[in-house]
């Protein structure tokens, strides 16, 4: 099992900057997708960004230009610029091995969750 841990939360003006980390350890898979994932009270979580084991990378719409995923030394990152009110959500990292729907960022293509960092944007 792969276990996760997120940080790098925390509260931002609109349009303002921020990173978050995953940082993963335990039985990676080989080949590994990896994912960030947003959820507000009362909906469902949403996909943000993914990576695979290869490096390509996929984003949903409402991130794209703004929000950058990468993976490096057991660390999942987002950096988040150009932040807006509506990106205010708690932020999950998950993983998961490779298969080909994390291009359209799915929950259910991931297995494994970290517990979340929250992310809130004032206007």
């Amino acid at each position: 099992q792969v276990h996760l841990v997120e940080s790098g939360g925390g509260s931002v003006e609109a349009g303002g900057s921020l990173r978050l980390s995953c940082a993963v350890s335990g039985d990676t898979y080989d080949p590994y997708i990896m994912g960030w994932f947003r959820q507000v009270p009362g909906k469902e979580r949403g996909g943000v960004a993914a990576i695979d084991s290869d490096g390509k990378t996929a984003y949903v719409d409402s991130v794209k230009g703004r929000f950058i995923i990468s993976y490096n030394n057991a660390t999942l990152y987002l950096q988040m610029d150009s932040l807006k009110p509506e990106d205010t959500a708690m932020y999950y990292c998950a993983a998961g091995p490779w298969n080909p729907y994390f291009r359209q960022v799915r929950p259910g293509a991931f297995r494994d969750w970290g517990q979340g960092t929250q992310v809130t944007v004032s206007s």
